[in-house]
């Protein structure tokens, strides 16, 4: 079987001077790479715009979100997915899974769409 694909999205391909350039890009699937609602929630982590993004009144507003298909954002640091079952944040080298600290549990830490 063959590795999946993967390649980088660079900020600059989704917008111009970002308020956070850092990282420069992301190292996603090719689907992933072409998922507008992650376009989304990166162009707002970057430009540090949450003017759509609200905390959440409870958990389940979270994992609302996701099964809508859209990434919440933690720590208005990273944007968070969930997949096979786990939640993942997302580094410039990719998703990693998300540890489970006291931090996770606290709704301010939280912004969804």
């Amino acid at each position: 079987m063959y590795p999946k694909k993967k390649e980088k999205l660079y900020l600059s391909d989704l917008m111009d001077d970002p308020a956070i350039a850092y990282p420069a890009y992301y190292v996603l699937s090719t689907s992933m790479s072409k998922n507008e609602m992650l376009h989304d929630a990166l162009i707002a982590l970057h430009r540090y715009e949450m003017t759509h993004y609200e905390v959440p009144k409870k958990y389940e507003d979270i994992f609302t979100s996701m099964r809508q298909g859209s990434f919440p954002i933690y720590k208005e640091k990273y944007v968070v997915g969930y997949f096979g079952g786990r939640m993942m944040y997302l580094e410039s080298h990719g998703w990693k899974s998300m540890p489970v600290t006291e931090d996770v549990f606290v709704l301010e830490n939280w912004r969804v769409c």
